[in-house]
């Protein structure tokens, strides 16, 4: 959630809001609202005093007197009364509104849409396309069923198979071991979530379309584990020698991929459920931009080890999500298409969350917000599929990435 103070004083603040392309009217909408709101606030705190003035003179006044004092505090009462339904109205409206408004993008984020991020570099090399696609070579593995995985759940979703499973196995234990040397306490968090949980992470109500429900259990399936690791210190004031906390988080993930109908249909490059690594770190205000930085560096030393070659993007501003203020997304080379693909995302939200959450850090200087920062870490499901690419031998062969071997207990897969 923004800070309303800043986007009524700070026109910069404002114009960083409007980088995002917000909703046209929604801020004026919003503060038109607040003014409403704190104008309300200003008279129940009016008449509240009043009301506690007057509460005193009938303990003082003499006997005669009382009466009118009485009645003259009870027609405050009245009026106080009157006014609170309405103050309520407005501050349903004030957040209600408040939340759709995003995350100020950050003055290093370029300008644009979807097409518009800086390419801030390129590492490795760009091999052609290997004798059988991601999706051609799962199948021939007999590691990748669409067909049945339709036929028990319908379209993107698929079986995994066969060493596939010690593949994904082995990435999960390698990609745990590696974020724990790195200071990440692991968890396994739960995947059903309230809607308070999604709200206050930042996905609701922008992303709500994305996100399964189960309406009887008043229950959502998350999307990344993100969303629950970011309740782990939902209202708490931390002291500042625990900052930072790092979280590495696994989790099976479930998107409802609305808007992609037509897109990324074969293998398992665009699922209805996957399974994550996830990346989250609770920080003081003065290092975000350190921590991003050092997320963005994991993911980079994780991608190299699987000497998968890649590009790390600036995201523009038109083409962040609601809660970022700042992302850098890891694309890499996929030979079969011929380009670059996403596959991880490290985020700064600063304190839109945390705002949310009413997570803060206790200074010498009093209390402030935290901000928090998530990355992925390892997106299995689709670093299978690089894999599939990068690892495909001349001869239909599997060579596994050297740093997998311990995990998985073979080195190489013979066709089939």
């Amino acid at each position: 959630m923004i800070d309303l103070r800043r986007l009524r004083d700070e026109p910069r603040y404002r114009t960083a809001i409007e980088r995002k392309r917000v909703a046209p009217g929604l801020l004026d909408e919003l503060l038109a609202a607040d003014d409403e709101r704190r104008g309300l606030e200003a008279q129940v705190e009016q008449l509240r005093a009043r009301q506690n003035s007057a509460s005193k003179e009938i303990g003082r006044a003499p006997k005669d007197e009382r009466p009118a004092k009485i009645a003259a505090a009870s027609q405050l009462k009245d009026e106080l009364t009157a006014l609170t339904p309405d103050l309520e109205r407005f501050e349903a409206s004030v957040r209600a509104l408040a939340l759709q408004v995003p995350n100020p993008a950050d003055p290093t984020v370029p300008d644009g849409g979807e097409d518009d991020g800086e390419v801030v570099r390129v590492v490795g090399s760009t091999p052609a396309a290997p004798p059988h696609d991601h999706a051609e070579f799962g199948e021939r593995m007999g590691w990748i069923d669409n067909a049945r995985g339709a036929e028990a759940s319908g379209s993107r979703f698929a079986y995994l198979a066969r060493e596939a499973v010690m593949l994904e196995l082995g990435l999960v234990h390698w990609v745990m071991s590696k974020l724990v040397v790195e200071g990440f306490v692991p968890i396994v968090p739960p995947v059903l979530v309230r809607e308070q949980t999604m709200e206050e992470a930042g996905f609701f109500p922008t992303d709500r379309h994305q996100v399964y429900s189960l309406p009887e259990d008043e229950l959502f399936l998350v999307g990344t584990s993100e969303v629950p690791l970011s309740a782990l210190h939902r209202g708490e004031i931390l002291p500042a020698a625990e900052l930072p906390a790092r979280y590495a988080g696994f989790s099976s993930c479930f998107r409802r991929e609305a808007g992609t109908y037509g897109k990324d249909t074969r293998g398992i490059f665009r699922v209805h459920q996957f399974d994550k690594v996830e990346m989250f770190a609770f920080v003081a205000p003065e290092d975000s931009d350190a921590e991003h930085l050092r997320i963005l560096a994991v993911e980079e030393a994780i991608l190299t080890a699987l000497g998968l070659p890649y590009r790390v993007v600036n995201i523009a501003a038109g083409d962040l999500g609601n809660a970022a203020s700042a992302k850098f997304d890891l694309e890499v080379w996929l030979p079969s298409e011929g380009r670059y693909r996403e596959l991880t995302s490290a985020s700064n939200y600063r304190d839109y969350s945390a705002r949310r959450l009413g997570t803060r850090v206790r200074t010498e200087k009093g209390t402030e917000l935290v901000h928090t920062l998530n990355g992925t870490a390892c997106a299995v499901g689709r670093t299978l599929v690089f894999l599939f690419e990068h690892c495909q031998q001349p001869d239909g062969s599997f060579l596994v990435p050297e740093v997998l071997r311990p995990f998985v207990g073979f080195t190489e897969v013979a066709p089939r």
